[in-house]
């Protein structure tokens, strides 16, 4: 067997390894070592010294921790609760205001973490029982919760696209400005879906009852200052200092991270207990990550030593498709592959193995990791392994997991729809990065 051939049997391997359910880590790691031994011989080993040290040096890599920090703060301070409720109370009388609440929030809280998981489940228990006592449709309220929840794998500071800047080797910085119109599109398309289908048919999302209205306009006013001053400092710590240039990602997470414990230990919310569960979901969530992206790397090594990229993008250009018809076949595989794998795998092993056929297609890397962005928080919502059906679910055990499912696959078509404009307009990413 060629060392080519071989490659991709390693490759095969690890992948069905993992849908068995194996850690894909140590799965990474044990492949790695064992087809490279076979293939390289005993330098495979200096190979894995080699490429942790590498990630360990690997400074834009550090803003992960800042960044899933700030997001698990915001998370216990309740800080992001006044916010929903806020807007819940002054689009009381407003069709569907339940629904433009979450997507707002969503859209807010993803632009200060950039974080998924915790999204939905925060989202889901501030809006369910509100949504539930309003007599707002499962399905609907579900899905709305659900697909706002993942922006924050797509809107800057997006620790997914941290992770694939070096991946790609494109800066973060670039990746962030060229997520952002994308990140937006998609909250349009999301709320405009919401207040149309509400405006057809009422009894989707009422007005708020006058029962769970606010006596006074002065609370809920004081509600939206309280709830969306803190968090737009945050962000103009954050994504405002790296999007203008002052400050890479890792100064600009260091620098958020600390503004944001200032703001809700300020806040009079916050306890010891609650910034010491904070701090040990960050290291839990940080440690995977960064442990994954150590054994990911030394798969790519060997890998690309065994020369089975290049021998892949050679057959695929040998096709003759058109770049066009190329990109969207590589969309589909990782739509399908974000089905049962969750992104750190595909961003960490798919997109290296693809990289050189888009290279070679002249595909631009900010457009193309955008579109692999967006189809990724497709995958999320996608039945029937989206996580963020089981986050929902575990909140809001009152809704059905098929209703859940059919709310879902709504704005999974929605996102369907934002992938293809941003196949149509590339300008959508590229705009923006290239802005001086």
């Amino acid at each position: 067997m060629s060392n080519e051939i071989l490659g991709i049997a390693a490759l095969c391997v690890l992948f069905g390894v993992i849908f068995i359910g194996f850690p894909i880590s140590f799965t990474l790691g044990a492949v790695s070592l064992a087809t490279g031994f076979i293939a390289l011989g005993p330098v495979v080993f200096d190979l894995a010294v080699l490429q942790t040290y590498s990630v360990m040096r690997d400074t834009v890599l550090a803003s992960i921790p800042f960044f899933l920090f700030m997001g698990f703060l915001l998370e216990q301070s309740g800080l992001v609760e006044r916010l929903f409720k806020g807007i819940q109370q002054l689009l009381a009388g407003v069709r569907g205001s339940l629904y433009i609440a979450v997507l707002v929030t969503a859209t807010i809280f993803a632009a200060a973490t950039g974080i998924v998981g915790s999204a939905v489940t925060l989202l889901g228990v501030m809006a369910g029982p509100s949504m539930i006592k309003s007599g707002y449709d499962a399905k609907m309220s579900a899905g709305a919760i659900a697909a706002g929840g993942t922006l924050g794998i797509l809107i800057p500071p997006s620790v997914m696209l941290i992770v694939m800047g070096p991946v790609v080797g494109v800066p973060a910085t670039d990746l962030f400005a060229a997520a952002v119109l994308p990140g937006l599109l998609l909250s349009t398309l999301f709320t405009l879906w919401c207040l149309v289908r509400c405006w057809i048919n009422p009894s989707l999302g009422p007005a708020l009852p006058m029962e769970m209205r606010a006596p006074s306009l002065g609370p809920v006013v004081m509600d939206l200052v309280l709830g969306v001053l803190p968090v737009v400092v945050v962000i103009m710590a954050t994504l405002g200092v790296i999007l203008f240039g002052i400050a890479t990602p890792t100064d600009a997470g260091a620098v958020g991270c600390f503004a944001t414990f200032v703001l809700t230990v300020g806040s009079g919310r916050m306890t010891f207990a609650k910034i010491r569960k904070s701090a040990y979901q960050t290291l839990e969530v940080s440690s995977m990550i960064l442990l994954l992206v150590a054994a990911s790397n030394l798969f790519g090594s060997v890998f690309s030593r065994l020369g089975s990229p290049q021998y892949m993008a050679e057959w695929l250009l040998s096709l003759s498709l058109p770049p066009t018809m190329m990109l969207v076949l590589i969309l589909a595989l990782i739509f399908v592959l974000g089905w049962p794998l969750e992104w750190v795998p595909i961003v960490l092993i798919v997109i290296p193995v693809v990289l050189p056929i888009v290279q070679a297609a002249g595909i631009d890397l900010i457009w193309f990791c955008t579109l692999v962005a967006v189809t990724l928080q497709t995958a999320w919502l996608s039945p029937p392994v989206a996580l963020s059906a089981y986050f929902l679910k575990g909140v809001v055990p009152q809704w059905e997991l098929k209703q859940i499912y059919a709310g879902m696959v709504q704005f999974m078509i929605l996102q369907v729809i934002a992938v293809g404009l941003l196949l149509l307009f590339p300008k959508l990413a590229t705009w923006l990065p290239g802005v001086n």
